[in-house]
């Protein structure tokens, strides 16, 4: 009787071209591909984010000429149930995955999978490179990119929050330079100063994070902590009611949310895009994309968010001993290094 041979490996080029967030989404279900059907594939990816990729041990170098090769274009249709069915987003591709392949792919760990080389790890942050001293930081995150601005919060909350730990708590706040992002004061500034490879090295190294509901949300979650630390990085989000929690919110974060308050997100998140038409001929501009209840220059939803909400959640960690406070020598170094006051 002749034995069955193996079958070899099938070739999958995974494309995506969306924000880094999503990405994340993308590294778990490649990660747990790979776990549930072990020498089932070999992967490799095309997406916008190859920072996110650099050190993946799951990846193997794939062209599409190459024969054999199957190319897929990834999405997470699971998003349109995301208010009906009680799933987190990290099932998104996964599950897309594994019906497009019709085989198994649970999601084993509640995040992403981010991978740091050893040397990457032994690297000085970008903090200690610009004080020249090994301080405990939190990044923040004061603003966002212009297709989703019903994620945006009051400049001016967070700006409460930062002065409420002033000498205690040394913030770097980061952001991208074609995106908004009011500057803050009392922070070290790293906006525009990081690529993303940068900004996963800087998270690598933070004590906390503070952040509306975005790529530095995911990347907080999958990031690894660095060794000898608190095992799960502390984050504050942000969040509001566009989203349902259930879908966004990390265990180990504190998700500050405001579904089911109001009519508009009484039973799961609205998924609108923008607080107000910016007129830049983007389909978000469309009125049924637009908030439907707005205070001031805020969604009702994020406006409910006070700066003690924050400020509260962040003395969790600190009374719970999940991230130090500086003391005052370390206060005092930092202190030529901050934005100066408006």
């Amino acid at each position: 009787m002749t034995p069955t041979l193996p079958s070899p490996p099938r070739r999958l080029i995974l494309r995506n071209s969306w924000s880094p967030g999503d990405i994340v989404m993308l590294t778990a279900a490649v990660r747990d591909l790979h776990r549930a059907n072990p020498g089932a594939f070999l992967t490799d990816v095309r997406t916008a984010c190859p920072d996110l990729w650099q050190f993946n041990p799951h990846l193997t170098p794939l062209g599409e000429r190459q024969r054999r090769v199957e190319v897929i274009d990834c999405e997470y249709p699971l998003i349109n149930d995301c208010n009906r069915r009680p799933v987190h987003c990290l099932n998104g591709f996964a599950e897309f995955l594994a019906r497009h392949l019709n085989v198994p792919c649970p999601i084993s760990l509640p995040h992403g999978d981010i991978h740091l080389a050893p040397h990457e790890q032994s690297l000085p942050s970008q903090v200690r490179r610009r004080t020249g001293h090994d301080l405990p930081f939190w990044i923040i995150v004061a603003g966002g990119k212009f297709d989703y601005t019903i994620k945006w919060w009051d400049p001016s909350r967070y700006q409460a929050v930062v002065d409420h730990f002033a000498g205690r708590l040394l913030f770097a706040q980061v952001g991208n330079d074609a995106h908004h992002h009011p500057a803050l004061r009392g922070v070290i500034d790293l906006r525009g100063r990081t690529s993303l490879r940068q900004l996963v090295r800087l998270i690598h190294h933070a004590r906390g994070v503070v952040c509306p509901v975005t790529g530095v949300m995911h990347l907080a979650a999958a990031v690894p902590v660095r060794p000898g630390r608190f095992p799960s990085r502390p984050c504050v989000v942000v969040a509001g009611g566009r989203e349902s929690p259930h879908w966004e919110a990390y265990p180990g974060h504190q998700f500050i949310h405001t579904v089911g308050t109001l009519p508009c997100c009484a039973t799961g998140g609205c998924w609108r895009a923008r607080t107000f038409p910016l007129q830049d001929g983007d389909i978000r501009d469309e009125p049924n994309r637009l908030c439907l209840d707005v205070v001031g220059s805020l969604p009702h939803c994020m406006d409910l968010i006070s700066a003690e909400d924050v400020i509260r959640r962040i003395q969790l960690y600190l009374d719970a001993g999940a991230a130090p406070l500086l003391t005052p020598a370390q206060a005092k170094a930092a202190s030529p290094h901050l934005t100066p006051p408006g």
